[in-house]
């Protein structure tokens, strides 16, 4: 099961797309006459002006299924699951349609809503790509729905904004890992793909105990694009220990604009950061840090100055 969300500005165009297919099926509507696509549209729109000023209140989810599941997506359950989906999501007191598409392999619906509801609120829309996330894990595992074992089926042409990002990420690290034996040849693999490697560390120390991914300025934790890409589990895969990083693993820069960017990726405050330098034979030189030499200078002069006053006191 996954769920898909979009806002628009106007209703028109969301309906006519949901309904105007030839394989299109209503299933169940709330709030509108559903005579015709124009009094469905007609409803929502005399609604929404409630709230004139909302610039998108159009709500539009697509919730689809794996093909593991078809036999068990009867109309009636597709309903029941969609209804039960948008009340996790506070979808409530509101208009919506509800409608199934057959032009796909994978069963899926699409539910359309009004963002103004019943009294004129607008439904709240804060973090909804998180809460989507849960309420899909916790019907498909309510329901014994499939769960895809990697993301490997998922169609990238097909996906737009951060989504896109993330699957090119996935796929971009799966291809590196597995060209991959060392840390050093696995962030240099990523690095020619546009992808920059950013470690996190414990506190001020040098204990690494997470990374994320950067392409086209979207940052991911490594784990939230797969579980298997967490640090641990990468670490053990690449062969690497702390110690083997201390010998020679790590980020740095050079000049230029390519060697900014590998700087911002690898934050070069780290062990790991210093070491690469050996590592890649001194191609990246990571910048001084003048903030504890101005800290001292400073405090240099301030000294200075207190035993000219005891002198001359």
């Amino acid at each position: 099961m996954i769920g898909k969300i979009s806002k628009g500005a106007g209703f028109r165009g969301c309906i006519n797309y949901v309904l105007g297919k030839p394989d299109a099926k209503l299933l169940t509507a709330e709030g509108v006459l559903t005579d015709s696509i124009q009094t469905i549209t007609d409803c929502f729109q005399a609604q929404r002006m409630m709230k004139p000023h909302l610039y998108q209140p159009v709500g539009h989810i697509s919730l689809s299924y794996a093909p593991e599941d078809a036999p068990r997506m009867t109309d009636e359950m597709l309903v029941s699951l969609a209804k039960e989906y948008m009340q996790k999501m506070g979808i409530k007191d509101t208009q919506y349609i509800i409608a199934r598409h057959n032009d796909q392999r994978h069963p899926h619906v699409h539910i359309v809503f009004n963002r103004v509801n019943n009294n004129g609120r607008t439904i709240n829309d804060k973090n909804d790509c998180y809460r989507n996330v849960k309420a899909c894990k916790e019907l498909k595992e309510k329901y014994g729905l499939y769960f895809g074992k990697d993301k490997d089926r998922v169609r990238t042409h097909r996906l737009k904004g951060n989504d896109k990002t993330k699957y090119e990420i996935y796929h971009a690290v799966k291809n590196s890992l597995s060209k991959s034996n060392s840390w050093k040849q696995f962030i240099s693999e990523l690095f020619r793909q546009g992808i920059m490697t950013e470690f996190k560390y414990r506190g001020r120390s040098n204990v690494i105990q997470g990374l994320s991914f950067t392409k086209d300025d979207i940052t991911f934790k490594a784990s939230d694009i797969d579980r298997s890409f967490s640090y641990l589990k990468l670490d053990r895969q690449l062969g690497e220990t702390d110690n083997q990083y201390q010998q020679g693993i790590g980020m740095a820069s050079n000049n230029g604009q390519s060697a900014i960017q590998h700087e911002n990726a690898y934050n070069s405050s780290s062990h790991i950061a210093e070491n690469l330098v050996g590592a890649l034979g001194g191609l990246f030189n990571p910048a001084p840090n003048y903030a504890d030499e101005n800290a001292e200078a400073a405090f240099q002069r301030k000294l200075k100055k207190k035993k000219k006053r005891r002198i001359s006191w």
